[in-house]
């Protein structure tokens, strides 16, 4: 198996509105500092592993197990992601650059523990330069296996020890996010009655579900799984609304907790509630879209300041840093920076995903 080979195949035969207009980033951006197709033609592993930006110190970012349409948005996926982290990581004062891995979900039968030893080769190949831990469709079980194969890996439990799975972290990251929106935007002083709906009931909505009834939300939820919906009405009391159905829930609070590109043109329109804040990466298709947003006077917290608590929580455990109380204490200081943020909307006259952008990008510089 030849991933060059493989990938120009893909090239040739995609639509031409579909070809990236650039193999090194994103279109109008300073391009990647690396961007690594990994396969292997035992365990079928074709990986991509993107390095965004190193200025702060080694990217560090998840692995995304998933199946895609093609090679080309694998890449893609990979390249925004990527992206996203560097500025997360900066925005969190995280001592990380930021990268991305993706990889694409082998058609039938497979290897798992091979695929993720052949994964680990990968990123051990990078010398460092990139760091992995869980995201979407990986485990905590797979960084495990991983570490027979390289020692830049995170997200794994340790006896006795801060470490593990980040979902909850994640979660609880999102969940003081919308409590600062709540009382700044909604003007109001909890979240009792506040109606939040919840687009994704995975390891991280199901955590803020968690949250959010605790603290006396009403919840409207989705998920494609059908069994996670029928446990949230039970255990917590949510109202199930369709796939095609969530966006335009008549509520407070929207949390994007699924795949990225939710907030678009076609949903933008849509939308009745004022406050949009999910633990989803790359919710916004466009920056114009967070731009239709504010004219509409719904307020977007960017995903990359809200859902950082899940890199917090791994990079803390990579360094051996801190203990489960600190690590918290740490995750709900994103709530201040949410404050912080839309006093800066104010002070610029600006949309707040365009606000934390440049937020951010000032940050990505090697840290004092």
């Amino acid at each position: 198996m030849n991933a060059i080979s493989d990938f120009a195949r893909a090239i040739a035969a995609a639509p031409a509105s579909s070809i990236p207009s650039s193999l090194f980033g994103l279109p109008d951006q300073a391009p990647h500092e690396r961007v690594l197709l990994a396969a292997d033609a035992e365990t079928g592993l074709k990986a991509i592993l993107a390095v965004h930006s190193t200025a702060r110190g080694p990217a560090f970012g998840g692995c995304r197990f998933w199946t895609y349409d093609n090679e080309l948005a694998a890449l893609n996926d990979s390249l925004r992601l990527s992206q996203g982290m560097s500025l997360k990581n900066a925005l969190a004062d995280l001592p990380f650059g930021g990268g991305k891995a993706v990889i694409i979900k082998p058609a039938g039968h497979f290897d798992r523990p091979a695929l993720f030893a052949a994964f680990g080769r990968a990123v051990q190949s990078l010398e460092g330069a990139y760091i992995t831990a869980e995201d979407v469709g990986t485990t905590t079980a797979d960084m495990l296996g991983m570490q027979a194969q390289t020692q830049f890996v995170s997200g794994i439990p340790r006896a006795g020890a801060f470490g593990g799975d980040p979902s909850p972290k994640t979660a609880w990251g999102v969940f003081v996010s919308i409590e600062a929106g709540v009382k700044l935007h909604l003007k109001r002083s909890s979240l009792e009655g506040v109606r939040v709906a919840i687009q994704g009931l995975g390891a991280v909505g199901w955590h803020l579900a968690e949250f959010l009834h605790k603290a006396g939300a009403k919840l409207v939820v989705t998920d494609v799984d059908a069994a996670k919906i029928a446990r949230a009405q039970q255990l917590l009391g949510a109202q199930a609304v369709g796939i095609d159905e969530i966006l335009s829930a008549d509520v407070d609070v929207l949390a994007p907790c699924a795949l990225g590109a939710a907030l678009n043109s076609v949903s933008v329109p849509q939308i009745r509630a004022q406050l949009i804040a999910g633990a989803a990466n790359n919710q916004l298709a466009t920056a114009a879209d967070g731009d239709a947003l504010q004219q509409r006077g719904i307020c977007y917290l960017p995903d990359y300041l809200v859902n950082a608590g899940g890199i917090i929580s791994v990079a803390r455990e990579y360094r051996n840093e801190g203990e489960e109380s600190a690590v918290m204490a740490e995750v709900s200081r994103i709530g201040d920076r949410v404050a912080e943020l839309l006093e800066r909307v104010k002070l610029e006259n600006s949309t707040p995903g365009r606000v934390a952008d440049a937020w951010a990008r000032a940050k990505l510089v090697k840290p004092a």
